[in-house]
């Protein structure tokens, strides 16, 4: 049996087949150890993800390092078991201020399950996406309760009072608010879409692991995550990576899918 043929073998029936092959030739320790060896090499051919079990800043064309996750909509995830689908992974930024969620992060949210209600871009792009909030059950609760809130803020800096009277300044807030609200979204309390696995890193492991989590930015000194945003290969490979310089210059979701669908045809 060839090595190329080795490698597409699944690392348990490599194990059978070895061990069949050791009862026929009455093998010694030899063929055992051997056996033991062929195993060892071969699973990492199968897994991409890094089994380091400390988690650390990733490069580009490097795997992602795996963990296990509590999620607020029910069990616990393990990055690795998504193998074979691509990965969207959002860690939103959360808190803005004391008391003060960052809109952006809700509006995100939203715009990406309302893509996935109309378009089903999962199935469409092989997809899972998955946000990561670095706080506890209860204050992932509580963001998820705010964004019928978030929304309607929105909103209103949309469509403010008398807007013909606003003066350069604030003319300029107002198209930067449209420019990155364009589109209108409205819940009643308890009719948020939860389609996407939020994930709760509540003692920080990942965030911090990862160097996203700071006490210190966009000019708030708060518990909070640099808004990041991660494309991860059905291999386990990230191909994408983008750490925000400021909180509205995320990558917008016709971007994200633009490149998943060219990392499609090339992987």
């Amino acid at each position: 049996m060839s090595y190329a043929e080795l490698s597409m073998m699944p690392p348990k029936f490599v194990i059978i087949s070895f061990f069949e092959m050791e009862v026929d030739m009455n093998a010694s320790k030899f063929t055992l150890r051997l056996c033991l060896a062929v195993l060892t090499f071969l699973v990492p051919l199968s897994i991409s993800y890094s089994l380091n079990t400390q988690i650390r800043p990733v490069s580009l064309q490097k795997p992602m390092p795996d963990f296990t996750l509590p999620v607020y909509q029910g069990e616990p995830l393990t990055l690795s078991h998504l193998k074979g689908k691509n990965i969207l992974l959002i860690f939103p930024r959360g808190l803005a201020g004391k008391d003060h969620w960052c809109h952006v992060c809700n509006y995100q949210y939203v715009e990406l399950a309302e893509l996935e209600k109309k378009h089903r871009i999962r199935e469409k792009y092989r997809l899972e996406i998955l946000f990561v909030l670095p706080y506890s059950q209860e204050m992932v609760k509580e963001w998820v309760e705010k964004f019928p809130e978030q929304l309607k803020d929105i909103e209103n800096w949309k469509n403010p009072e008398s807007a013909e009277k606003l003066d350069e300044r604030g003319k300029r807030r107002l198209k930067m608010v449209r420019d990155n609200f364009p589109n209108h979204y409205s819940y009643e309390p308890g009719q948020v879409p939860l389609l996407f696995p939020i994930l709760i890193d509540s003692e920080r492991t990942v965030s911090k692991g990862l160097g996203i989590f700071t006490l210190n930015w966009g000019g708030s000194q708060i518990e909070q995550n640099i808004p990041t945003v991660y494309l991860i290969d059905r291999k386990g490979v990230v191909q994408f990576k983008y750490m925000s310089q400021n909180t509205f210059d995320r990558p917008s979701p016709d971007y994200l899918l633009n490149f998943l669908s060219r990392m499609n045809q090339q992987h």
